[in-house]
């Protein structure tokens, strides 16, 4: 298949960009939002320090790293990321991030995962996508489940958060999946 949008980074209300300098300020903002902190990742949830939010997204060789920006406005709202790339199995892991809860809940991460998705099978030549979710974050899971991702396992009582545990659960897209839903090229022309 063959892309057919005039802009790589662009979807409808979304962008993809590369870090900024100022992007820090606005992310050290996420920092105070346990609800980000937690679903963003398993490990405990500790806010980044100003440095550690500057070194984010430096180019790495198993890593594609995009900050998600509205088009409107040119705003920060939040991250994507392909890590963990294995170029010789032509497969890596999505991560992503909607920094502020005003922007939670409006579509944001519908269209940044599509985005993603089509740089990742598209730009990347990657056959496989895969990704890890907390069990309880219900709203990612609709929306990783809503691009096309299937539920592959999951991973049974992996986090303990509040007195309670919870299971993570990988889910995955293959290329052709990707494919076979893309029944009219993704919006987003510049």
């Amino acid at each position: 298949m063959t892309l057919t949008t005039s802009h790589l980074f662009y979807g409808k209300r979304l962008k993809l960009t590369a870090p900024r300098a100022e992007d820090v300020q606005v992310m050290l903002q996420w920092n105070e939002d346990p609800e980000y902190l937690r679903n963003v990742d398993t490990d405990l949830a500790v806010p980044f320090s100003e440095k550690q939010l500057e070194d984010e997204g430096e180019t790495k060789h198993r890593e594609v790293y995009f900050r998600l920006r509205t088009r409107e406005d040119d705003r920060l709202i939040g991250f994507v990321v392909i890590h963990g790339i294995e170029w010789n199995n032509r497969t890596g892991q999505l991560a992503i991030g909607i920094g502020l809860a005003e922007h939670r809940g409006k579509g944001y991460g519908t269209e940044a995962l599509q985005l993603m998705l089509r740089y990742a099978f598209y730009e990347m030549n990657l056959d496989r996508v895969g990704l890890d979710v907390i069990a309880y974050n219900e709203r990612a899971i609709r929306a990783y489940e809503k691009v096309g991702f299937q539920l592959e396992g999951r991973i049974r009582s992996a986090v303990y958060r509040d007195g309670k545990r919870y299971d993570r659960l990988m889910m995955g897209m293959l290329r052709e999946e990707w494919e076979a839903g893309q029944s009219t090229p993704m919006e987003g022309k510049a």
